[in-house]
């Protein structure tokens, strides 16, 4: 099994959807001890943004592009390669004024690339990165799960499954600025995900 963590928070070790996305991890490498284990960390080490010189770069043909395009593209398809080769994908997800964070979108407008992890057909857009389990751990510190305030489910199973990646698992952290209680309710709850995911 290989296993590829993308830590989405701008507080690295510090964050609690890392703490979470590590124990899911933890539980993994546990179940198969032979896992091997690449951690992306975007806040150490950020996905490029998506603007007009990488724009440029992206759709000028491979053998045109000058130096600095070829530089360019090869960040992008390392990480693209890095979630080709996973076998398992868990993704610490925090929460930022309702949204995702600027250093986890940065990483998704990396690897959704046209022509190479989805593609257009006759009957529409088909995602080429199948076969893949895919964990997303979130933390929150409001309570948001099964309300319209969540906009982060909806996009990020629409995202994931629009390039292929179909089997996923959401783990909730909730309420963990609402006081202690709430806090260990909020992990403890996680902790009940993560164990109805993997048994």
């Amino acid at each position: 099994m290989k296993i590829l963590q993308i830590n989405g928070s701008a507080r690295s070790d510090a964050g609690n959807s890392t703490r979470i996305a590590n124990d899911i991890v933890a539980r993994l490498q546990a179940a198969n001890p032979a896992a091997t284990l690449v951690q992306r960390d975007l806040a150490r080490d950020p996905a490029p943004v998506i603007d007009e010189a990488a724009l440029g770069a992206l759709f000028t043909p491979a053998e045109q592009r000058t130096p600095e395009q070829v530089a360019r593209v090869a960040v992008s398809d390392a990480l693209v390669a890095e979630v080709q080769a996973a076998d398992v994908v868990v993704i610490g997800v925090p929460m930022y004024n309702f949204g995702i964070s600027t250093q986890l979108k940065n990483w998704i407008d990396a690897i959704a690339r046209a022509g190479v992890t989805f593609r257009y057909t006759e009957n529409g857009p088909e995602g080429l990165l199948k076969g893949k389990k895919v964990f997303i751990a979130f933390a929150r510190g409001g309570r948001y799960r099964g309300t319209a305030a969540d906009t982060q489910t909806p996009y990020l199973q629409t995202v994931f499954g629009f390039l292929g990646m179909t089997d996923i698992h959401f783990v909730y952290a909730e309420g963990l600025n609402m006081g202690e209680d709430a806090l260990r309710q909020g992990f403890a709850e996680a902790a009940a995900d993560i164990e109805a995911a993997l048994g």
